[in-house]
């Protein structure tokens, strides 16, 4: 199943939807996994992927992110309504940031494709497409983006997010790590959501809550 080689701003948006919206979000991905098998073409790939390669292009001085937008828009009107919300606000985090840090900082290439197995369930969380942001001392800030119009990023779910960032990058420092909830232009440090040491009881309980509804709900199909 799709859920257990999951991205995870999207096991994040399973494990701290509410029960209806679990449900919905279940059922949308048994029916995709359905066609799969059955040999039928998917819609395509993730809706916010190139919004966010266009951010990052725009963080680095490689482009406009507005005026990038506009391009997407034009390529697929379904972005029409999304892409310049999201536009706007990855822009006010960033120029923000770059008004209240004190010290020089650029945009830097990263390519990191992290995957933590989660053995217990049987599971990989992947955890990829960074935002990497380098210091002036050569340290660094991962951002990682988060997208939901609904569940905004709480503290609970930006601590195990983070944890989970801190268990597949280990040769980076736990300061250096970023959660994005883009939309609402609001970072997540370890220091704003502290870790409590239930981080990784958490992610196994709400995990393997998903997995079994899916399991429950795949009988209906």
């Amino acid at each position: 199943m799709s859920i257990k080689n999951i991205h995870l701003r999207k096991l994040l948006i399973l494990m701290y939807a509410p029960p209806n919206r679990l449900v919905s979000m279940l059922r949308e991905d048994i029916r995709a996994e359905i066609s799969k098998e059955a040999g039928k073409q998917g819609e395509g790939g993730d809706f916010h992927q190139a919004f966010w390669s266009d951010a990052k292009a725009h963080a680095m001085g490689l482009g406009d992110l507005q005026a990038l937008v506009v391009g997407r828009v034009a390529a697929s009107r379904q972005r029409k309504r999304l892409y310049p919300i999201l536009s706007d606000a990855f822009l006010v985090w960033w120029n923000e940031k770059r008004r209240w840090i004190n010290e020089p900082f650029r945009a830097v290439e990263r390519r990191i494709n992290a995957r933590f197995p989660v053995h217990e369930v049987g599971a990989i969380i992947k955890v990829d497409n960074l935002l990497a942001v380098e210091f002036e001392d050569r340290s660094l800030r991962l951002v990682y983006p988060y997208f939901d119009e609904l569940l905004p990023l709480g503290d609970d779910a930006a601590r195990v997010g983070l944890w989970v960032m801190t268990q597949t990058m280990s040769r980076a420092m736990p300061s250096e790590f970023r959660i994005l909830d883009v939309l609402r232009s609001k970072s997540y440090a370890i220091e704003d959501a502290p870790f409590r040491g239930d981080e990784e009881k958490l992610l196994l309980e709400r995990y393997s809550y998903v997995l079994s509804e899916w399991a429950r709900l795949r009988k209906e199909y």
